[in-house]
């Protein structure tokens, strides 16, 4: 089960969120909702748009930060929201995502814009396993 909280005694100026996932591809789910839930009321995006997306790295928590930079810098490219995330995370020597986002173009006359995300940074960011579930926790510039 993809989940995530808020973390209000974390961070005053930025947003820190932890996000929780049975299978790391619900961790990574779970973190780009959340990251787009502080950015828009995804009840209010529709899945009109596909982009396709593949990454790489050594480490997974470096593999997080990458998946979380990478849907913020699309944001930004193509003026878009996103609220659905198909995603697969294959292990060889390396950690391989494959991700399908869907959402749409920002209609500021539909969607109820909260605040701008400009960046995921490395303070206090950390992913681990725990008692069977993965765990990430992080913090956003707004």
């Amino acid at each position: 089960m993809e989940e995530f909280i808020f973390l209000d005694d974390i961070a005053t100026a930025d947003v820190a969120i932890e996000s929780r996932g049975d299978t790391l591809e619900e961790l990574f789910s779970a973190s780009a909702r959340a990251t787009f839930d502080v950015m828009v009321d995804a009840g209010d995006v529709q899945p009109e748009v596909k982009k396709t997306l593949r990454l790489e790295n050594s480490e997974i928590d470096g593999l997080l930060f990458d998946w979380l930079a990478e849907i913020i810098y699309l944001k930004d490219l193509e003026d878009m929201v996103f609220c659905k995330f198909d995603i697969k995370i294959k292990k060889d020597v390396n950690y391989h995502l494959d991700a399908e986002i869907f959402g749409e173009e920002i209609d500021q006359s539909r969607h109820e814009l909260r605040c701008d995300v400009k960046a995921i940074t490395f303070h206090l960011f950390e992913v681990y396993e725990k008692d069977g579930k993965w765990i990430s926790r992080f913090i956003l510039d707004i």
